[in-house]
């Protein structure tokens, strides 16, 4: 009896050390791969959820500590090794972080202009919820994305409202709608891989007589049989867009990638962009229906000659991303300060 339960409790043992390594081994390779800087979707998948790698460590970490496992130094190394990596990633993005732009009230002189970017989801058929968030927001720049023939018809007294409307309708989720009451100096959509997803450059004149750049962007997501090179090259091919341009510009859209990936960062870094979120939080756009899975893809950017007034995230109408909507104003006017 005494040798049968000695060898349960080895059996046991064994099973433990099996699913912390186990677990632990994912932890690691998940949290390496992306550093690889593949195109390969199944490796750059691994980009978004670092929060939920960052809480396996740590939960790993925690079970490791409080039952008896073999090689347990090792396992706590790495997990904390694990933990450094993403936390580095992810901090930025919390309010413990400095920020990198300012919100700044607009002088009395000067018209701000607002701007709302909206996946719709193309299957959402909540056209009314949308159509009021608009009215409610009244913004001077609309992108829409994922717009096939129903959400365009849908939305058209909305557009009428607005003078310029520039439109790419499709049924494979990758249709683009681009609305604005500002005066255009020309407006595009670009395929900036000769594939069939656009994108927007718009050059648009303030309130003030500002000319600025208004960039959008959809490029596909990591899935399976989507790698990443051509949406890696869209993004980068808008920061360059922006570095060779001497007129203030923000972009907006469903990136399908975060905001701490390294796609992303140099993005930020080619264009000479900030960006709102840093020091404030995540403002978390997918998915809409399921908190523990929210990640931020829905991006602001804006150039240090931009003025941030506000930004924030709306509320859900049907689709599986937040808007996102945000308050800018140009040129040299004394300015206040009035929070981070």
């Amino acid at each position: 009896m005494a040798r049968l339960q000695a060898n349960e409790s080895r059996e046991k043992l064994l099973m433990l050390n099996a699913i912390f390594w186990i677990l632990a081994l994912v932890v690691l390779v998940t949290t390496l791969l992306p550093l690889t800087n593949s195109v390969t979707w199944w490796v750059r998948i691994w980009d978004f959820p670092r929060v939920h790698i960052l809480f396996a460590a740590l939960a790993v970490l925690i079970g490791c500590l409080s039952f008896a496992v073999s090689f347990k130094l090792p396992i706590v190394v790495l997990m904390c090794a694990a933990i450094i990596c993403q936390a580095v990633k992810v901090f930025p993005y919390t309010p413990l972080a400095s920020t990198e732009v300012d919100l700044v009230a607009a002088p009395a002189s000067v018209s701000p202009v607002s701007m709302l970017s909206v996946n719709v989801l193309m299957e959402n058929t909540r056209y009314g919820d949308l159509a009021n968030i608009i009215k409610r927001e009244d913004p001077d720049v609309l992108l829409l994305m994922e717009t096939d023939q129903g959400w365009s018809d849908a939305l058209g007294d909305i557009l009428d409202r607005y003078s310029t409307v520039k439109s790419h309708v499709a049924d494979d989720h990758y249709g683009l709608i681009f609305a604005t009451r500002l005066d255009p100096v020309s407006v595009d959509l670009l395929w900036p891989d000769q594939d069939d997803t656009p994108a927007l450059k718009a050059v648009l004149r303030s309130p003030d007589g500002t000319e600025f750049n208004f960039i959008g962007l959809h490029p596909r997501p990591p899935v399976p049989g989507n790698d990443t090179a051509v949406r890696d090259k869209q993004i980068k091919k808008a920061a360059l867009m922006t570095s060779s341009s001497d007129r203030p510009t923000v972009c907006m859209g469903d990136f399908n990638d975060v905001a701490w990936s390294w796609t992303t960062g140099r993005f930020k870094r080619y264009g000479g962009f900030v960006e709102p979120r840093v020091g404030r939080g995540m403002y978390a756009s997918f998915h809409a229906a399921y908190p523990l899975m929210r990640l931020p893809i829905d991006q602001i950017f804006v150039t240090r000659d931009v003025k941030l007034v506000s930004f924030d995230r709306l509320e859900n109408f049907g689709s599986d991303h937040f808007p996102m909507v945000a308050t800018v104003f140009f040129g040299n006017s004394e300015i206040a300060n009035y929070g981070k």
